[in-house]
């Protein structure tokens, strides 16, 4: 009986520690244009625990959303956008290259459908590693693919890649009916989602920007706080 009692109770520890693992950090982000919630994966863990802590910092808080591209993506964190003059070209930051976070690659569990939150990055030129910029992110809102797209673009990342990054059934179903950037897979890291809000990210890509992609009307966030 004791011996029972003592597995049932090993078993519902197990249980509880699981879930504590499984449980995401969620973090609102309040933008001029509404509220935006994210939750964070995880399984990428390096950046995951630096967003928490630039959230804490309260890095987010007064940036731009300073790159919108319709049916692509909106981008922001760049600090130096808090205080940028109309039509400033922003994107460059202040950051040095050993802030930036290793990647963490998790495709094909975590890919670039729309709604996800990859890190923006330096060019392979200067940053051949792909680490991830410890402070910019953007929010992926993409478009739908057909079959001949999709065999075109995997064309590309096996050049891209070197032959790692493979769209398997499930992304080239998920990119044909939910659409988004498949040919950022296995390049940029995907560290979360939107899981509420999606209807605010398509109303800031759909604003009218100018030749560098920076809105003419600023839309910024304006507080970004940790949920749970």
């Amino acid at each position: 009986m004791r011996k029972t009692t003592l597995t049932l109770l090993l078993a519902f520890f197990s249980l509880c520690m699981q879930a504590q693992n499984d449980k995401r950090t969620r973090v609102e982000l309040k933008t001029t244009m509404g509220e935006i919630i994210i939750e964070l994966f995880n399984e990428t863990p390096l950046h995951r625990d630096n967003f928490i802590k630039q959230v804490r910092k309260g890095t987010y808080n007064g940036v731009l959303w300073h790159r919108v591209i319709n049916n692509f993506l909106i981008q922001t964190g760049d600090r130096l956008s808090k205080k940028a003059k109309s039509g400033t070209l922003l994107g460059d930051g202040d950051e040095k290259p050993e802030d930036w976070i290793p990647a963490e690659f998790r495709t094909p569990l975590y890919f670039h459908q729309r709604g996800m939150l990859n890190a923006a990055r330096e060019g392979d030129e200067t940053n051949p590693e792909k680490k991830s910029s410890s402070t910019q992110f953007t929010i992926i809102t993409g478009k739908t693919y057909d079959d001949e797209q999709l065999d075109h673009t995997q064309k590309r990342l096996d050049i891209w890649t070197d032959g790692t990054t493979k769209l398997t059934d499930k992304m080239r179903e998920t990119y044909k009916t939910i659409g988004g950037a498949p040919h950022l897979d296995g390049s940029y890291t995907v560290f979360g989602r939107v899981v509420k809000g999606m209807d605010i990210v398509d109303m800031i890509q759909k604003v009218e920007t100018d030749r560098n992609d920076r809105p003419l009307k600023d839309v910024k966030i304006k507080k970004a706080k940790i949920l749970d």
